[in-house]
């Protein structure tokens, strides 16, 4: 049986995923050339060219992505065993979370809670960006999961897996006044009703879009925003009525001191799980999933 050099490897991984000899070399202490030769090693061992040149920047190449891949599920099986070993030695098992900007706090708290329940502690590190941006720190094994409100899309060049957590229908809340100017006859009352709204990309947005036009309802929007929570902050002002998710409608009464007005059935908002691997197997992720289920 041939051996790979793990520390070629290594080197090529790191590489690759800190975008260059020159970065790769300060998180390894080590040389550009020093680097460069280990890179060449590997590429000699295995017979194909695995960088090539563009512009002043490193690209990989198709067999240089393939042997990424690969790395990548070496690389990440060797930290869940450190992973494991630290969690039966009593140190805090270390969850890493990204979550798209998108996605309602309120939400994420409740799908994230279950993991900080578990008898053996859980370390719960939380990042928020884009899901463009998440999903390439998913391919670099920055985050155990990424918490979406869409799935990967289709022809995505990173290799990842969408699991759905849950999904919930939307209600529209209100300050005590603009509740009861419009309950009666909702839905028909939003038509000319002063509303907040979700910026016109996002996939919540389409689907209430498609709502008015099926009820026939043409709101007075005064708002669009993508952070749910700005959102949410100018509806507790009075701004205007805004949707949010049912599931939640407890917890938003009680922290933005609105009222629900009523449920937009027929829209649903599904939030999912984003990971590298096909079964993600971390203790607290299995805790979220089976209460996301419930």
């Amino acid at each position: 049986m041939e051996w790979i050099n793990y520390h070629h490897l290594l080197y090529f991984w790191l590489v690759a995923r800190e975008g260059g000899l020159v970065a790769a070399g300060k998180v390894l202490h080590l040389s550009h050339p020093t680097l460069s030769a280990q890179v060449h090693s590997l590429e000699h061992q295995l017979g194909e060219k695995l960088f090539t040149k563009v512009g002043r920047k490193l690209a990989l190449t198709d067999a240089g992505k393939v042997v990424f891949r690969y790395a990548d599920e070496i690389f990440s099986l060797g930290r869940d065993m450190v992973d494991t070993i630290k969690g039966r030695s009593g140190q805090p098992l270390r969850l890493t979370v990204g979550i798209a900007d998108v996605v309602p706090k309120l939400v994420v708290r409740r799908l994230l809670q279950p993991a900080l329940g578990l008898s053996e502690p859980v370390r719960l590190v939380c990042y928020e960006d884009s899901f463009e941006n998440l999903l390439a720190g998913l391919a670099l094994q920055t985050f155990d999961f990424v918490i979406s409100d869409a799935p990967v899309p289709t022809g995505s060049l990173v290799r990842a897996f969408t699991h759905l957590l849950c999904e919930s229908g939307v209600s529209f809340f209100g300050t005590k006044a603009l509740v009861k100017a419009h309950r009666s006859a909702f839905p028909g009352s939003l038509n000319g009703a002063p509303v907040l709204l979700p910026i016109e990309n996002l996939t919540l947005r389409r689907s209430l879009n498609q709502w008015f036009d099926l009820h026939h309802i043409k709101p007075r929007i005064v708002g669009e925003f993508e952070d749910s929570a700005l959102l949410k902050a100018f509806g507790a002002d009075g701004a205007g009525l805004f949707p949010a998710p049912s599931t939640i409608q407890d917890e938003v009464v009680a922290q933005y001191r609105v009222e629900r007005l009523g449920e937009a059935k027929g829209v649903t908002e599904r939030f999912y799980a984003i990971s590298a691997e096909r079964r993600l197997k971390h203790p607290g992720f299995v805790a979220i999933s089976a209460a996301a289920r419930e």
